[in-house]
């Protein structure tokens, strides 16, 4: 079964992108966290990404359809 890069309606701290990240990638939400802010102490386009991120991604379905 393949996971989905969607935004979870479950378990969001601020957009559900990080926790969208952690789900489609097998990793723990508070890792992903983590390491978003680790990074923000880099220079970079952190933020820009992340908003890109949220907008691109779509929530998780209220009542996902059975098959897919």
């Amino acid at each position: 079964m393949s996971r989905k890069l969607v935004r979870p309606r479950q378990g969001r701290m601020f957009a559900g992108v990080c926790i969208g990240l952690a789900q489609r990638f097998g990793m723990s939400a508070g890792l992903v966290r983590l390491l978003f802010l680790l990074s923000l102490l880099l220079p970079g386009t952190q933020v820009i990404i992340y908003l890109a991120l949220w907008i691109i991604m779509p929530n998780e379905d209220r009542h996902p359809v059975a098959g897919y």
